[in-house]
């Protein structure tokens, strides 16, 4: 009989919560590629930062992974995963289990400009009802990663929702300015 393969215990991604932020793109949790490389969407093939850059506009992708943090801050996003360390086989949300969720409350303290949840995906999805009881407002993006097959173009539309936020006037501490003016 054929053991199994082993589930691996693993740690999630620190949160990217830049002061400011009005917009939380919360993933399910990082798949191996970005485990590696200690970086949000790393997979050569997710489409995240190209999604993103074209909502900005900005090549994201172009850039080393400090320079892409720093200009989504510029543009009030913050990055996080709704579960921040669980056990899991290989990068499959599916086999995802004791999952530790990540702490809304954390969220509030640390970054009360943040308006709108946005989830990255299907699974990231399922928590949406956790963070509307916390009083934020939340919408539920395709995936972006290579496993959700759907055409780069179909994602990037359904992801533009978020230029109205991004409009708003980016980071809170230049919003009043924005709006005002």
């Amino acid at each position: 009989m054929r053991r199994a393969p082993a589930r691996a215990f693993a740690r999630g991604l620190p949160p990217v919560l830049p002061r400011g932020a009005r917009i939380l793109v919360l993933g399910s949790f990082p798949g191996a590629a970005s485990l590696a490389a200690r970086q949000y969407y790393a997979h050569p093939r997710n489409h995240f930062w190209p999604i993103v850059g074209a909502l900005v506009g900005e090549p994201l992708a172009a850039l080393p992974y400090a320079d892409r943090l720093e200009r989504i801050a510029r543009h009030g996003i913050a990055l996080w995963d709704t579960i921040v360390a669980c056990e899991r086989l290989g990068s499959s949300d599916a086999s995802i289990r004791r999952e530790t969720r990540a702490e809304v409350v954390r969220v509030r303290r640390s970054s009360p400009d943040i308006v709108l949840v946005a989830f990255n995906g299907g699974t990231a999805a399922r928590a949406a009802p956790r963070w509307r009881d916390a009083g934020y407002r939340t919408i539920a993006l395709p995936s972006t990663s290579p496993a959700y097959t759907r055409p780069f173009d179909e994602k990037l539309a359904a992801w533009r929702t978020l230029e109205r936020w991004l409009a708003a006037g980016g980071p809170a501490s230049d919003r009043s300015a924005a709006l005002e003016g």
